[in-house]
C-alpha cells in the first residue's frame, strides 16, 4: 500500500534539514517508508547490507540496521564508519544506540556537508532524549502511524484488526489475532527491556489488560495502583511508557476560563484498535459486536482516525468534560482554529445537552458527531453529522489535491 502522503513529507523535509526522522511503533511499517523513499530517489539499497548503492548518477545510499548485529559490529566506531560516507545514510532502530546522536551532529554542521540522515526509531523523542538535546534545528521528525481509515478501504477490517501491516493484511481474522497476541509478547518481554525498562513483564501485561479494560476512561491512577500494589506515580511512568512507545494515548483535559467545575485527569486509550481487540480476546466481528466495550472500541477507534486526518500532534488533542457531565470527546487546538468532534456508535445520532454546553462555553464554531458509514447532514446550525467514511473521502482529496513532491536526491561529489 503505497503511503504518497508520507513520502511527499518527507522530500519536503529534506529540503530545510538535514536530518529527519520517521519515529512510530514497531511493525508500522518505517522501513517500508524508507524504502520506498529510496525508490525515489532512483536508488535500490539492499536488505540490510550496510552498503552504499549507487544508480550511475552519484546518488548514493548506505543502510544500517542496528538490529543486525553485522551492523552493529560495522558502528563499533560510528566515526569511522560515518564520516567518509556521501549522500542518503539510513540507521533503522536508531532508540538501541542514542549514543549516536551527538556524533550526527558532529557530522551534519561540518562545511559543505554531503550527508543526509534518515533515521527510524520505535519510540518518541521524550525516550530517546538525547536526539532532542543533541540535535535542535538540525532535524525535523514525522510520527508514522498504522494504516488509517484515508489509507485503507475496508474501514470494519481496520477497526478488528487494527493498523499494523501484518495485521491488517492477514489472510484471515485468525491469522491476525495470531500476529497481534505476538506482538503484544514479543513487545512486553523484548522491546521494552532494550528502552532500559525493567519491569517485569507479568506486570506490565496485567498493567496492560488494566488499560484495556479502562479504555475510553478517565484516569484514576489510584485505582491502579492499589491493583498492582505500586505507587500512583508508578502507574504514570507506566503510562508515560506506553504513550512514548506509541502504545497508548494520554488524551490531555482542556481547561476553559469558566465557573464551572472542569475535569482535570487525563483519558486513555489504545491508539490501535486491533491491539485492544486482541487483549480482549475479540479475533472477529460477531465477538466485538457482543463485547460490553463495543461502543468504547468505535469511539476510540474513530478519534484516532479523526487525529491522523488533522496530521495533530499530542500537545494539540484534549478532551473536555465539567462534573456537571457535560463534555467533548476531542478538541483539537491548531493555532487558533479549534476542531470539535463527537463520536457516537450509531446510525442516528442526536443533539444533546452536553453539545449545547460545549459550544456555548468553548465558544465553538461546530461540532461535528462521527457515525459509522457515509452520512453527512447537518442537525443544527451548528451541529454535522459526518460519516467516518465520508472524513476519510475529505481528508484524501486534500492528500491528493496537494501539489506531488519529487524526490529529494543527494548527490555526491
Amino acid at each position: 500500500m503505497e503511503r504518497a502522503d508520507f513520502l511527499s513529507r518527507i522530500a519536503r523535509f529534506f529540503r530545510s534539514h538535514r536530518i529527519v526522522g520517521i519515529l512510530g511503533p514497531r511493525q508500522c511499517g518505517k522501513t517500508t517508508l524508507a524504502r520506498d523513499h529510496i525508490a525515489t530517489l532512483g536508488n535500490e539499497a539492499l536488505a540490510g547490507n550496510g552498503h552504499g548503492n549507487g544508480n550511475g548518477n552519484g546518488a548514493r545510499v548506505h543502510y544500517f540496521d542496528l538490529e543486525d548485529p553485522e551492523h552493529l559490529n560495522r558502528l563499533t566506531d560510528p566515526k569511522l564508519a560515518l564520516e567518509s560516507l556521501e549522500g542518503l545514510i539510513v540507521i533503522d532502530e536508531i532508540q538501541r544506540s542514542p549514543e549516536l546522536f551527538p556524533l550526527l551532529r558532529v557530522l551534519v554542521d561540518r562545511e559543505r556537508p554531503k550527508q543526509r540522515y534518515l533515521i527510524l526509531g520505535s519510540a518518541s523523542r521524550d525516550l530517546i532524549r538525547q536526539s532532542s538535546e543533541t540535535l535542535a534545528g538540525r532535524i525535523i521528525y514525522l510520527e508514522l502511524p498504522p494504516f488509517t481509515a484515508f489509507e485503507a478501504d475496508d474501514h470494519n477490517r481496520l477497526w478488528l484488526r487494527g493498523g499494523f501491516p501484518p495485521a491488517y493484511l492477514a489472510s484471515t481474522d485468525t491469522d491476525s489475532m495470531i500476529w497481534r497476541k505476538a506482538y503484544v509478547t514479543t513487545f512486553l518481554e523484548r522491546d521494552l527491556p532494550t528502552l532500559g525498562i525493567d519491569f517485569a513483564a507479568g506486570t506490565m501485561r496485567r498493567f496492560w489488560m488494566m488499560v484495556a479494560h479502562w479504555h475510553g476512561n478517565i484516569l484514576n491512577a489510584s485505582e491502579f495502583a492499589r491493583s498492582l500494589d505500586v505507587s500512583s506515580p508508578t502507574i504514570k511512568r507506566y503510562l508515560d511508557i506506553l504513550d512514548g512507545t506509541f502504545i497508548t494515548r494520554t488524551l490531555q483535559p482542556w481547561y476553559e476560563n469558566m465557573r464551572k467545575r472542569q475535569v482535570k485527569s487525563p483519558r486513555i486509550l489504545f491508539r490501535d484498535s486491533g491491539v485492544l481487540h486482541a487483549l480482549l480476546n475479540l479475533p472477529d466481528q460477531d465477538s466485538l459486536r457482543a463485547h460490553p466495550k463495543l461502543g468504547a472500541s468505535w469511539e476510540g477507534f474513530a478519534l484516532e482516525q479523526v487525529i491522523q486526518m488533522h496530521r495533530a500532534g499530542a500537545g494539540e488533542c484534549f478532551f473536555w468534560a465539567t462534573h456537571g457531565r457535560a463534555e467533548l470527546d476531542l478538541l483539537i487546538v491548531q493555532g487558533t482554529k479549534r476542531s470539535a468532534f463527537e463520536f457516537k456508535y450509531t446510525s442516528t445520532p442526536k443533539v444533546t445537552r452536553s453539545m449545547h454546553s460545549a459550544l456555548e462555553d468553548l465558544k465553538l464554531d461546530r461540532i461535528t458527531i462521527v457515525s459509522p458509514g457515509d452520512g453527512d447532514y447537518p442537525l443544527t446550525e451548528n451541529v454535522r453529522v459526518a460519516g467516518l467514511r465520508t472524513l476519510a473521502r475529505e481528508s484524501l482529496d486534500a492528500v491528493r489535491a496537494r501539489p506531488r513532491e519529487s524526490g529529494c536526491i543527494v548527490r555526491g561529489a
